[in-house]
């Protein structure tokens, strides 16, 4: 069935919460929670080379080549169906957690052709975030998408810029003495920017 009829986009209301995403932490809410990254791609990577290594030595279009081909292809489809069960439960989780969701408006593309380039698509951040919307829309939940240039240099609690090197994983601030882990305070941040913008 098929019918013309526009659902709204919930509006903003109840308690907010910011989330950080990262590869040290999969993710860590303003509400002091962290997840470490399943590393779904990895943990199935030997297993994967082994089938492909078999896949190679295989005489093409053959019985036995489509066979191992199938293979490879099904441990491809169980590290993606993981991957998306993990990113549906988390975010599940988020939307018991808080009733207004904010998350950095980053562009995963680029980051994922630096240095870090197999942690970053084994995460699927992009991913994650699109889940997360769906989720937070479909039950109701507020969702919106802050700027997220400096998040991890300004402090929450007074709004001061404390720099920062990407080795230092706890925020001292020296203005208001504000201790805290780094990914946790950034997180915090994003819930203020997304409070500011609505």
């Amino acid at each position: 069935i098929q019918c013309d009829v526009s659902i709204s986009d919930p509006m903003p209301h109840g308690h907010p919460i910011g989330v950080d995403t990262g590869l040290e932490k999969f993710l860590a809410t303003s509400e002091g929670t962290h997840l470490k990254p399943p590393k779904f791609f990895k943990s199935l990577q030997s297993k994967l080379k082994l089938l492909q290594r078999r896949l190679s030595r295989k005489q093409k279009l053959s019985s036995n080549y489509e066979k191992a081909l199938l293979k490879v292809a099904r441990l491809h489809h169980t590290i993606d169906n993981t991957r998306k069960d993990f990113h549906f439960k988390q975010a599940h989780a988020l939307c018991d957690a808080g009733d207004m969701v904010f998350m950095e408006d980053l562009d995963y593309r680029i980051m994922a052709k630096g240095m870090f380039s197999k942690q970053m698509l084994d995460a699927g951040f992009g991913q994650f975030r699109q889940v997360v919307e769906y989720v937070c829309w479909k039950r109701g939940k507020f969702f919106a998408e802050v700027d997220a240039r400096g998040t991890s240099q300004e402090c929450p609690e007074c709004g001061a810029e404390v720099k920062k090197e990407l080795s230092v994983r706890v925020h001292d601030c020296p203005n208001c003495n504000y201790i805290a882990d780094r990914d946790v305070a950034s997180s915090q941040v994003i819930r203020n920017r997304g409070i500011a913008l609505i």
